[in-house]
C-alpha cells in the first residue's frame, strides 16, 4: 500500500515536471532578455504624471516583469525616487508579483491557453483599479511615499551600471558612451535567467511541485468536490489561506492545478494565483511603512475585489471545459515513467541541472561568506574599516541587488558584499553607519550593526 502510494506520488511529480520544464526554461530565458535589453529609464519616464494614463502604463509594464512581492517593493521605491506618481507605483506593486513572463508561460504549460490569457488580464485590470483607488482616496499618502523615497538618493550612473556612488565615478568608463556588445548582453541575460532567477524561484518551484504531487495522490476527490457548488465560499477559503502565506507566481501554478483536479473551482484557483504571490504578511508590512497605511489597505482591497470578481467571472461566464485540468493531472497517477519521451527527460534533466547549479552556487556563496566573516573576526586590527551589518527583509536576488545599490550610494563606502542567505552586508570604507542604516531603510529593508 505504501509502495503504491510512493509510486503514484513519484509519477505525479514526474508528469507535472515534464509538462512544465520546457515552458519554464523558455519563460526564464525571455525574462532574462527583458532584464538586459529593456532600458530601466523606460519605466520611470512614462509613470510621472498623476493620471490614469500613468497608472495604466505602470500596470502594463509590471505584468511581464519577473519580480516577486519582496523584490517589487524596492523597485517601486526606486521608481518613486525617479519621479513616478504614487498611484502609478501602487499599480506597479499590484501587477508585477501576480505574473511575469515566466509564470505566464508556465501557466500555459499546465493550465492551458485560456488561463494563460485570463491571468495577466486579471492582474492588469486589478492593478489599474488599485492605482485609481490610490489616486482618488490616498492623496495624503503621497507625501509619505515621497519622503520615504527621498530619504536616500538612487545613485546609479547614467549608463545603467548600478551601485556606484557619484563621488567614485562611473565604473563603466568609456562604456558609458558605448553600450555593451550584443554577446555580453546575451551572457548577462543567460546569467540572470538561469542563475539569479533560478536562485529566487527554484526553491519555491520545487516546494510547489512537491505539494502539488502530494495533493494529487493524498487528498480524496470528495473533499473539495463537496464544495464545488459553493463557488464564493471556495474563493473565501482560498483567500484566508493565500493572504498570510507566501508563494511565488510560478510556484503557485502546480498547487492550483492539483487543487482544481480535486474539485476546486477555476475561479478559486485564479484567486490563489492572484492573491498568493501579491499579498503576504512580509510585503504588507513593508508597503504600509514605505507607501502609507491607507495605500496598503487600498492595495489589499483592490487585489481581493479583483481576484473575487474575475474568479466569479471564470466560474459563471466562461465555459468550464476551457479550464478542465482533471484529465491531464489525475491521469498522472496512472502513467509510468516509461510513458515519458526522451525529449521529456532531456528538458527535465536540463532544468534539474540548472537548478542544482544555481542553488549550489548560492550554498557555496553562503559558506564562503561565513569563512570570510571568521577571518574578519580574527584580523580585526587589519580591517578596521570593514563593518558587518545584519539586513532583514531580503528574500531574493532583487532584494540583494537593491540593498547593495543603497549601501554603495552612501558616502565613504568603497565596497560592499551582501549575502542573501546569512542576511548580512559586509561594508568596507569609512562611512556613517547611521546614514547607511537610513539609506537601507528607505529601500524598504531594516539594517543594524552586527554584534
Amino acid at each position: 500500500m505504501i509502495l503504491d502510494w510512493i509510486e503514484n506520488y513519484w509519477h505525479a511529480l514526474l508528469m507535472m515536471s515534464a509538462e512544465m520544464a520546457p515552458y519554464l526554461l523558455l519563460g526564464f530565458f525571455i525574462a532574462g532578455l527583458l532584464r538586459v535589453f529593456v532600458p530601466k529609464t523606460m519605466y520611470s519616464k512614462h509613470l510621472a504624471p498623476r493620471n490614469m494614463k500613468s497608472v495604466v502604463k505602470a500596470a502594463a509594464l509590471g505584468v511581464p516583469l519577473p519580480l516577486c512581492s519582496c523584490g517589487v517593493i524596492p523597485t517601486a521605491v526606486g521608481l518613486r525616487k525617479e519621479g513616478a506618481s504614487h498611484g502609478a507605483c501602487t499599480s506597479f506593486l499590484i501587477a508585477t508579483p501576480q505574473t511575469g513572463v515566466d509564470s505566464i508561460v508556465a501557466t500555459y504549460s499546465l493550465m492551458g491557453l485560456p488561463f494563460a490569457i485570463v491571468r495577466p488580464l486579471a492582474a492588469l485590470f486589478t492593478a489599474i483599479f488599485g492605482g485609481w483607488l490610490t489616486n482618488t482616496y490616498a492623496r495624503e499618502d503621497e507625501k509619505h511615499s515621497e519622503a520615504s523615497a527621498a530619504d536616500g538618493d538612487d545613485a546609479s550612473c547614467d549608463c545603467g551600471c548600478e551601485g556606484h556612488h557619484h563621488a567614485h565615478g562611473c565604473s563603466c568608463g568609456k562604456e558609458k558612451d558605448a553600450p555593451h556588445s550584443f554577446g555580453r548582453k546575451m551572457l548577462g541575460a543567460l546569467d540572470y535567467a538561469f542563475v539569479d532567477m533560478m536562485q529566487d524561484v527554484g526553491k519555491w518551484l520545487v516546494v510547489g511541485l512537491l505539494i502539488a504531487a502530494l495533493i494529487t495522490v493524498a487528498v480524496p476527490n470528495e473533499w473539495l468536490a463537496a464544495l464545488h457548488d459553493y463557488k464564493l465560499l471556495n474563493m473565501l477559503l482560498v483567500l484566508a489561506v493565500a493572504i498570510p502565506m507566501y508563494v511565488c507566481a510560478t510556484g503557485s501554478i502546480p498547487i492550483a492545478v492539483s487543487l482544481m483536479a480535486k474539485g476546486l473551482t477555476p475561479g478559486a484557483a485564479l484567486v490563489l494565483l492572484m492573491a498568493g504571490p501579491a499579498v503576504n504578511s512580509a510585503s504588507m508590512l513593508v508597503i504600509g511603512k514605505v507607501f502609507g497605511r491607507r495605500t496598503l489597505w487600498l492595495y489589499i482591497l483592490s487585489i481581493v475585489i479583483g481576484a473575487v470578481l474575475f474568479g466569479l467571472g471564470l466560474d459563471y461566464l466562461l465555459p468550464q471545459e476551457w479550464f478542465a485540468v482533471q484529465s491531464r493531472i489525475m491521469g498522472a497517477c496512472h502513467h509510468q515513467a516509461a510513458d515519458l519521451s526522451a525529449t521529456d527527460w532531456l528538458w527535465m534533466g536540463l532544468l534539474a541541472a540548472l537548478l542544482v547549479n544555481a542553488l549550489g552556487r548560492q550554498w557555496w556563496s553562503t559558506r564562503h561568506h561565513r569563512h570570510e566573516c571568521r577571518c574578519h573576526e580574527h584580523h580585526s586590527d587589519e580591517a578596521r574599516e570593514t563593518v558587518v551589518y545584519s539586513v532583514s527583509g531580503m528574500n531574493c536576488n532583487h532584494c540583494k541587488a537593491n540593498v547593495e545599490r543603497a549601501i554603495r550610494s552612501v558616502e565613504g563606502v568603497e565596497d560592499v558584499d551582501v549575502n542573501l542567505a546569512s542576511a548580512t552586508a559586509t561594508v568596507t570604507g569609512r562611512h556613517d553607519s547611521e546614514a547607511l542604516i537610513r539609506q537601507v531603510k528607505s529601500f524598504g529593508y531594516e539594517a543594524a550593526l552586527k554584534v
